[in-house]
């Protein structure tokens, strides 16, 4: 049992927590709780190792560090407090290895469905994003010129584990608008100065929603690429909503219309 908070595998569990640098110099990222790393597991994610607390695991948890016993350790219950980013882990934290996340991976439907982030900064509306994804079932989501990343702990939290059932790809937006023209995928840009509501598009066919930054919206890269600009309907004081917000009334619009 690992008892030491000065305990070097620990030390390098938290540099993976708190650096995204230190992420992608490794490979590695950290994934707390049971059904996020249950998620994990079923979408292929290589696991690494497991570090366990006997005192603080939940049913769920003590299941997987069963089937991963051959690569779980087990902490005192202050070593693992020091690695939790969460309240409620399960008592198991597992460090797993990155999955490539370019576009030539990309394995599309027959009418494919796409949601495109440009400059996203907020981790949590990044997990949000995943979670409609998900419920949505669409194909891929992409984020083009990152301000954040899909193994972040809070965008990995914030998508309840969704972040490992999606396809999900970064990119340029350039590379991106390669890909989605040869693919003859038809883009939707987002724009709260666009003159048709987001309803009267047709997203029967194969369609990208493009969504811009939390704070400055789209780029003009999107705009003038866009083949139809879209906006929601605002009756308040204010003319645009959080960006998963957004994100989901514009993507179950368009699962409305394919139903």
């Amino acid at each position: 049992m690992i008892t030491s908070l000065q305990n070097q595998r620990i030390k390098d569990v938290v540099k993976l927590l708190d650096n995204a640098r230190e992420r992608r110099r490794q490979n590695l990222f950290v994934i707390e709780g049971a059904r996020e790393l249950s998620l994990a597991i079923v979408g292929g994610y290589n696991i690494r190792n497991l570090f366990f607390c006997e005192e603080l695991l939940s049913e769920e948890g003590r299941k997987i560090t069963e089937n991963l016993s051959n690569r779980a350790e087990e902490v005192s219950a202050n070593v693992f407090r020091k690695m939790a980013y969460r309240e409620e882990s399960d008592g198991i934290i597992a460090v797993s290895e990155m999955q490539s996340l370019t576009l030539d991976k990309a394995s599309l439907s027959a009418n494919p469905l796409i949601i495109i982030l440009e400059a996203v900064e907020k981790p949590g509306n990044l997990g949000a994003i995943l979670r409609t994804a998900d419920a949505a079932r669409i194909d891929a989501v992409i984020v083009c010129d990152p301000k954040t990343d899909f193994y972040n702990p809070n965008t990995i939290r914030s998508s309840i584990g969704c972040v490992f059932t999606q396809q999900k790809f970064v990119c340029a937006s350039e590379e991106a608008l390669q890909w989605l023209k040869k693919a003859g995928i038809s883009i939707f840009a987002a724009v709260p100065a666009a003159s048709e509501w987001h309803y009267a598009a047709d997203f029967t066919q194969p369609s990208a929603i493009v969504l811009g930054a939390e704070n400055t919206g789209l780029s003009d890269f999107w705009i003038r690429n866009a083949n139809q600009r879209i906006k929601i309907p605002m009756h308040g004081h204010i003319n645009s909503l959080n960006v998963s917000v957004s994100t989901a009334i514009i993507t179950f619009e368009a699962l409305r219309q394919r139903l």
